[in-house]
């Protein structure tokens, strides 16, 4: 079960409002619903995105500037329904990719596909969940500063487990609000 709230920073304090997400396709989309959240557009707006004690997200909008990300855990999003949404090759670091260019490659590297280099080990991915889409990193991506002038700093943010939606509206000043629509 996924929970999702907007929280606007307006003149007069944060204001909460519940989100559906099943329009959004990407993050661009999930950054027009959170604009339009708000009367003014410079105000900064807070998507948060809990899946149940398993993973939270926050993404921050300041009017017309991109996104800012932070998930807490990259392979357990990445199992979700709103993973392929959040964590973009930016997000994880890699180039975006052309698949039809890659389809046409070859094992380059001289070793039969399904084939293991011999430079890797078999503890290479020990640490990889072997649910999650690959090369998706265990453990927190993205801009964990994205809250510090807010007043939440990357260590409490990065600290955060169980409850983290509430655990942040509390952090902002922003529980009572939050749980209007909770």
């Amino acid at each position: 079960m996924y929970f999702a709230a907007l929280l606007a920073r307006t003149e007069d304090g944060w204001e909460a409002s519940d989100t559906e997400l099943d329009d959004v396709e990407t993050l661009d989309d999930l950054a027009d619903l959170a604009r339009e959240a708000t009367a003014d557009a410079d105000e900064t707006v807070l998507v948060l995105l809990e899946q149940e004690d398993i993973w939270y997200s926050v993404i921050r909008i300041d009017g017309e500037d991109d996104p800012r990300v932070f998930v807490s855990n990259a392979a357990a999003a990445g199992r979700s329904a709103y993973g392929e949404i959040l964590l973009t090759p930016e997000l994880l670091g890699r180039e975006p990719e052309d698949d039809s260019a890659l389809d046409s490659l070859t094992d380059l590297d001289g070793t039969e596909d399904g084939e293991p280099d011999a430079d890797t080990g078999a503890d290479a991915d020990s640490d990889a969940d072997p649910d999650a889409p690959p090369g998706t990193p265990a453990g927190p991506v993205g801009d964990s500063e994205l809250l510090e002038d807010l007043g939440v700093s990357e260590k409490q943010l990065l600290a955060l487990n169980g409850d983290a939606v509430n655990e942040i509206a509390d952090l902002l000043g922003a529980a009572d609000v939050l749980e209007t629509v909770r």
